[in-house]
């Protein structure tokens, strides 16, 4: 356990600002959702769930997150570049600003996510489930943008 700080509505919580990789690892697999500023680089995240996990700044690249729950997760602006999330689901995620450059995000349900200013170029999103997804802004460079506007739109 670390030592305490006083957060910005003054209350005391643990500071997590010197943490290893595995530290966070294990803080995530037993279930805590306050994730935010993370250093998961590399971390095996697979099939965890971290459903409504407060991911905003967290650093995943590398990072296995094949299967995992992150339904409602709020992952603005995360360093995704070349996580794994195959077959996850990031229902309506916000992901507003992440970059997700070179991830895999084969058959990852992405419904209703916001994806809005977001780096997907590299990405694989062969069989990821967009529909109603909010990609305003995003970085598409190499995607078929006809096809993702199908997608998209549920067709």
């Amino acid at each position: 356990p670390g030592e305490k700080i006083m957060s910005k509505n003054h209350e005391f919580k643990e500071d997590r600002s010197n943490w290893t990789v595995q530290q966070w690892t294990d803080y995530a697999k037993e279930g805590n959702k306050d994730l935010e500023g993370a250093n998961l680089c590399g971390a095996n995240l697979y099939r965890a769930n971290l459903d409504g996990a407060n991911l905003r700044g967290a650093k995943l690249e590398g990072a296995n997150l094949y299967g995992a729950y992150l339904k409602g997760a709020n992952l603005e602006g995360a360093s995704l570049w070349g996580a794994n999330f195959e077959g996850a689901n990031l229902w309506n995620a916000n992901l507003e600003g992440a970059s997700l450059r070179g991830a895999n995000l084969y058959r990852v349900h992405l419904e209703g996510a916001n994806l809005v200013g977001a780096n997907l170029e590299g990405a694989n999103l062969r069989n990821a489930d967009l529909k109603g997804a909010d990609l305003e802004g995003a970085n598409l460079k190499g995607h078929d943008i006809d096809d993702l506007r199908k997608r998209v739109a549920g067709f």
